[in-house]
């Protein structure tokens, strides 16, 4: 079986459900890999998106959220495969974004 890379495995950790992008982010602070920090930052992106799609959901229309929450659920996976592919690659145009608005993550 192939090593796999510590930036990999920190990105790869970054990407699981509710903890994962903590772990990843405290983790990574020892030795920043910029992969990581990359996916680290584009997670945290996705959380913000998830977190708004249930206040969507709860406070504006129920089936608007849940579609909202539907197409960050496909953005997750892809940038997760992505990630596991090595690739520094996103959502075009968001991901980009993420990487601007939340240098606070370096």
């Amino acid at each position: 079986m192939k090593n796999i890379s510590p930036p990999k495995t920190i990105a790869l950790i970054a990407y699981a459900p509710f903890v994962g992008f903590f772990i990843a982010f405290f983790i990574n602070q020892d030795k920043k890999f910029p992969f990581a920090t990359w996916h680290i930052k584009n997670m945290f992106g996705l959380f913000i998106l998830f977190i708004s799609s249930m206040v969507i959901q709860s406070a504006i229309s129920f089936t608007l959220g849940d579609i909202i929450w539907l197409i960050v659920l496909i953005m997750w996976i892809y940038c997760w495969a992505q990630a596991f592919l090595g690739k520094e690659k996103g959502i075009p145009g968001l991901s980009e974004k993420f990487q601007q608005w939340f240098t606070f993550l370096d």
